[in-house]
């Protein structure tokens, strides 16, 4: 689907510019984009080895473990159902403090790890259960206390404070969080009248 809506904006801007007789600004534009894109992509891959590379740091020095101790009274009211000493509990929580930190791309290879794991516990059902729907939730509305990829964006932009954004990206967050977490609970509880999982 989204191939098709990329299509569709990109023939769009071509006959826009054709009309408007704007062609050549639609060309250099492409050009400088792709330039762009390139220095952008450069730029986040460091960003992004070296944050992963922390949290690889911080799982091998058992860190990760205890933070997923930590967070077990909180994972244990999302994912009510899940097995205590389940693999799942560690994927989850790695995906939740990666997404704390402000790192999506290092969250995300643990939230695939964990919703493969829900499917499995789901019986590799086709239909997503509660959990899986509550991992896709919390992982969207995504808590940072550090939104390190926004900040990466705007120094690569030359903002003179990239850093700024902090309070409002925390307080954005803690909103999505909580109306995200409270519409995962009610669902939860809806599904379970329903005798659904």
């Amino acid at each position: 689907m989204l191939n098709y809506l990329w299509g569709f904006m990109i023939v769009i801007g071509i006959t826009v510019g054709v009309l408007r007789g704007d062609i050549a600004e639609v060309s250099n534009a492409t050009i400088n984009s792709s330039k762009e894109a390139v220095t952008l992509c450069l730029t986040m891959v460091g960003i992004m080895a070296m944050w992963t590379g922390i949290m690889q740091i911080a799982k091998k020095s058992g860190l990760v473990a205890s933070l997923t101790r930590a967070l077990g009274p909180v994972i244990r009211f999302l994912y009510p159902d899940i097995p205590k000493g389940h693999i799942v509990n560690e994927y989850i929580a790695s995906n939740m403090i990666a997404n704390i930190l402000g790192l999506g791309w290092a969250a995300t290879p643990m939230g695939l790890m964990a919703m493969k794991e829900l499917k499995k516990l789901n019986n590799d059902s086709e239909i997503a259960s509660c959990n899986m729907c509550t991992l896709l939730i919390v992982n969207i509305a995504s808590l940072q206390l550090i939104p390190v990829n926004i900040i990466a964006y705007r120094s690569q932009y030359g903002s003179v404070n990239p850093a700024e954004i902090l309070g409002a990206g925390l307080i954005a967050t803690i909103c999505s969080s909580f109306v995200g977490i409270t519409f995962s609970v009610i669902a939860r509880k809806r599904s379970f009248r329903r005798g659904q999982r």
